[in-house]
């Protein structure tokens, strides 16, 4: 292929087939499209795309590499700095990140770098039993003395823990649930993102030396203060949000209302759609969602899988202003879920059993921007109409689990709920207390959450470091 030509697309399931089971929609790139992809990056010098990077991934590196078809020292050169590579290739929006700025973008389509991230790192999966890094490797094997613990293993904790680790620290990750990876198993369905992939990427980061500790909440358990007393030097506090924003009209609290969290963690994590498994759920007849972003086309999704014979998206705004990536809207669409847009719920109705039956709407119009930068919302007078549903998931975020803020004293927060830090150390208000991640900046994506914790594992190096005098 030309450089600068179109790029190759993402092989797929079909719509028909693919929404009768959880099975990964994307199939992944052979190695002749990869190669094909990579002959496309112009390997420029100034590399925007790395700065693009929440990671700083050297991407024209790898690119390189597999364009040479050395795919296993690929998937090294994209660890050196992210330990979670299989992942962020199947959900990070490399749109909006390093693909927005890549130089081909201008003239034709970026290159696709996310999924050449994806190919090298189901490659060497496939092809190469994974080498254990120890923290021997460490410039600094003095380090290992040092204790670090992390509460959450999300993917800001698996982060921090993964980059502490190669420098050598010890590191301990306390988990609340029974399984690791917080949002990315309770979150994100299989279709996107397969729980082997998930647990061989926590494997990894288990293989650099870091301990994680299941079932154990921070805040009832025992408390942060609690771990620094107990001799570890620093504290990563990465417990996501996990608090659901509700819409707050008449009828909210019938039964078949579900916040979209609820309806992902009973499926993704407790497995309800699976015979197997005695997780409740009902499974819908007509579903609506209210929300548009990537977890509102997660929950829509999923509600086919289970069975659905009809998917609503409900949004107040256009389709221009809808948060979710392009292609998990278009996927949704391929699928067959409905897109009821400018339209806003007023009230819930419920039958005698005191159950939804239906949704009473109004017609919106865009108005001037908003803080977001969005049109707002405004609704048309006398416009009520109403969707008949028997199930409906409201999916417009979440916010900070609040029991870490709730049990310690002396730590700084936002009025709604987000822990306060130095953006430049993670340091928060309590001196080696750090946090990152949703926790801090409430729901956000995985590579921003990764991001934050690369400079807390930086920080921590430091507070560390400046303590001892080393």
């Amino acid at each position: 292929m030309a450089r600068g030509g179109p790029r190759n697309p993402m092989p797929q399931q079909p719509p028909a087939e693919r929404i009768k089971n959880f099975d990964e929609v994307a199939l992944g790139y052979d190695e002749a499209t990869a190669v094909d992809e990579a002959e496309r990056c112009l390997q420029c010098k100034n590399k925007p795309c790395v700065a693009g990077c929440p990671v700083n991934i050297d991407i024209p590196e790898f690119i390189r590499l597999i364009k040479e078809r050395d795919f296993l020292a690929a998937a090294r050169e994209i660890k050196k700095t992210n330990s979670l590579p299989a992942i962020c290739g199947r959900v990070c929006p490399q749109e909006e990140q390093c693909e927005k700025v890549c130089v081909l973008s201008k003239k034709s389509e970026p290159v696709a770098i996310g999924r050449l991230e994806r190919f090298a790192a189901d490659w060497e999966a496939a092809h190469s039993a994974q080498e254990t890094e120890t923290p021997a490797e460490s410039p600094n094997p003095e380090l290992k003395k040092y204790r670090v613990a992390v509460i959450g293993s999300g993917p800001a904790g698996l982060t921090v823990a993964s980059d502490l680790a190669k420098m050598g620290y010890s590191v301990t990750i306390f988990e609340a649930l029974h399984k690791t990876g917080g949002v990315l198993r309770y979150g994100i369905p299989e279709f996107r993102l397969p729980r082997e992939i998930l647990d061989r990427e926590v494997d990894y980061v288990k293989s650099l030396g870091v301990t994680i500790l299941t079932d154990v909440v921070v805040g009832r358990t025992f408390r942060v203060q609690d771990l620094l007393e107990q001799g570890f030097e620093a504290v990563f506090v990465g417990t996501g949000a996990g608090a659901p924003k509700l819409l707050g009209i008449p009828g909210e609290n019938l039964s078949g209302i579900y916040s979209g969290n609820e309806w992902l963690t009973r499926i993704n994590l407790m497995r309800a759609y699976r015979e197997d498994y005695a997780t409740p759920i009902k499974i819908p007849n007509r579903a609506c969602v209210v929300g548009a972003g990537n977890t509102a086309m997660d929950c829509a999704r999923t509600a086919l899988r289970v069975g659905a014979k009809e998917v609503t998206i409900v949004y107040r705004r256009s389709r221009a202003e809808m948060p979710a990536r392009a292609e998990e809207i278009e996927n949704a669409e391929h699928e067959g879920v409905i897109f009821k847009l400018l339209t806003n719920p007023k009230r819930f109705i419920g039958d005698e059993n005191g159950a939804v039956r239906g949704m009473e709407c109004l017609r919106m119009e865009l108005g001037e921007p908003d803080e977001s930068g969005r049109r707002r919302p405004v609704p048309v007078e006398g416009s009520e109409f109403i969707i008949e549903c028997d199930t409906v998931i409201v999916a417009l975020g979440q916010n900070p689990n609040p029991l870490i803020r709730a049990t310690t004293e002396g730590l700084k927060c936002e009025s709604w709920g987000g822990i306060c830090i130095d953006p430049e150390t993670g340091m928060t208000s309590i001196p080696g207390v750090f946090a990152g991640g949703d926790a801090v900046t409430g729901e956000a994506t995985v590579i921003s959450a990764m991001g934050a914790g690369k400079i807390a594992a930086a920080g921590i190096d430091k507070f560390i470091r400046k303590k001892h005098g080393l």
